[in-house]
């Protein structure tokens, strides 16, 4: 487990609304060295504004996932199935049937757009979609307008 001896505190006596960061940098701090490595996964650009993750979960069904999405934090769970390994024998057992809980921050308007679970990978696609209001518009320069109540001296 890895320690840290940073105290964040200070950084937001004095800011309102930051509590996402706030979030983000305690659980940074707290991540276990084992928690990063199980199940694996991979994080693509597949577009200007596309995104895809994939994880692989080799034995996992897609009804012993759990997929949510909650105040900008995708977390994938796994439980393997109780029925898989009772009346069978191993005599090596190399893939992990473990449960796991990985969470993944999303950008403002990263949204989940599609999951499939194929050939032991999860796929979930992402996609950025910014509201119209808050994209950049090009503004014509053209003949000034007149406000309302105000005339202008010739």
């Amino acid at each position: 487990m890895r320690t840290t001896a940073f105290d964040f505190t200070p950084l937001f006596r004095t800011s309102v609304g930051f509590d996402r960061m706030s979030r983000l940098l305690d659980s940074a701090a707290r991540v276990e060295d084992g928690a990063l490595s199980y199940p694996p996964y991979n994080i693509e650009q597949v577009g200007d504004d596309k995104y895809a993750i994939t994880m692989a979960l080799a034995g996992f069904g897609e009804a012993d996932l759990d997929l949510k999405v909650h105040e900008g934090t995708l977390t994938v769970k796994g439980k393997p199935g109780d029925a898989d390994g009772k009346d069978r024998k191993f005599l090596h057992r190399g893939i992990a049937g473990r449960a796991f809980e990985r969470k993944f921050s999303l950008a403002e308007y990263v949204e989940v757009v599609g999951a499939a679970l194929e050939n032991g990978l999860l796929r979930i696609d992402l996609e950025r979609i910014v509201p119209d209001e808050k994209k950049p518009r090009t503004i014509e320069i053209g003949a000034p307008r007149q406000i309302e109540g105000t005339a202008r001296a010739a």
